[in-house]
């Protein structure tokens, strides 16, 4: 991890791929942020199918603002995880991150994600292998739960992947049992740095300023990783640097509406390239869903737009809103 990096911009499958890592990190704030999974199975992926998933890749692994990406891996098989970095090293990711995390059914019943977590030994193992097959300049982390339907191997899971060479852990501080249901245990995580000594990221249910101060403060972790609270709130972490940098905080939002506005507009710019104008205004309407946890102008754009499926009446839409 960069040295002094702090806010990390979490994968979320489905939601916060390349175009809103794109907006998020415009705002500022953000340090690092780790693409969606990319599934490994038995054969090592062409170079397009890294692209896909991380153009940033593209771009010395670099946002248009500037910040760095680390591509996440997902799998089981430790020789073709191996493989498969050593493959995507050669586009020079900013890192690569492995994922024991993801609770979603279709991939753990095929042995990805937090599935692992009851295999502390695998889960060593594929560390160490990717580690092996990744040049030394190039950080190898982890994204791990708790567990998966308990945390009684939390731990071990942590010490195998300290053990295997991993330059920091990401911890999201619930199980795959617990979904996304609040609360986050982040006393769990301060458990885990007990035993482990890597740097540490806490990850769970950091939606406000003040989550954040009370998450490092309960883990101990000065570094956080967070996903939903910024799709909903886009300047949090730009909030939460500027707290760190004045030793003071406020809960007043760090980006106006307007900005966000101007965002979206870029935002819906940019899926018009790769998304099918069937799917497109469900993609503008999953964000404004999030964002009206903060923005009151979010909940009347979302009515507004409730029924509109049009992208041409979308898009003019937008356009008298940035008139506005």
């Amino acid at each position: 991890m960069p040295s002094g990096a702090r806010i990390l911009l979490a994968p979320m499958e489905g939601l916060l791929d390349h175009t809103l890592r794109d907006m998020l990190t415009r705002v500022g704030g953000v340090d690092v942020c780790v693409s969606e999974f990319i599934r490994v199975t038995n054969t090592v992926l062409p170079r397009r199918a890294f692209i896909r998933v991380a153009p940033e890749l593209l771009n010395q692994s670099r946002t248009v603002a500037g910040v760095p990406v680390r591509v996440q891996l997902l799998g089981s098989d430790p020789d073709f995880l191996a493989a498969n970095a050593a493959a995507l090293a050669q586009l020079g990711p900013a890192g690569i991150d492995l994922n024991f995390g993801c609770p979603a059914k279709t991939v753990n019943q095929h042995r990805g994600g937090a599935v692992l977590l009851d295999e502390p030994e695998l889960v060593g193992q594929i560390v160490a292998a990717v580690r092996r097959a990744v040049p030394a300049h190039i950080p190898v982390s982890a994204k791990m739960r708790l567990g998966y339907n308990d945390d009684s191997r939390a731990e071990e899971c942590a010490l195998a992947i300290e053990a295997a060479g991993a330059s920091d852990l990401v911890v999201h501080a619930r199980t795959k049992a617990h979904g996304y249901r609040p609360p986050a245990y982040w006393e769990r995580i301060a458990d885990l740095r007990q035993h482990v000594r890597m740097p540490m990221v806490a990850n769970g249910e950091i939606w406000t300023l003040a989550d954040a101060l009370r998450c490092r403060e309960v883990t101990g972790c000065e570094r956080l990783m967070i996903g939903r609270g910024m799709v909903a709130d886009p300047g949090l972490a730009l909030a939460i640097a500027q707290h760190d940098a004045l030793s003071k905080g406020g809960q007043q939002r760090a980006v106006q509406w307007s900005q966000i506005v101007g965002l979206m507009r870029l935002f819906w710019q940019g899926i018009a390239l790769r998304v099918a104008p069937r799917h497109r205004a469900g993609r503008l309407k999953q964000w404004l869903n999030y964002l009206r946890r903060v923005y009151p102008e979010a909940q009347e754009a979302f009515d507004q737009l409730r029924l509109l499926h049009d992208p041409v009446k979308i898009d003019q839409w937008l356009s008298a809103q940035s008139a506005g």
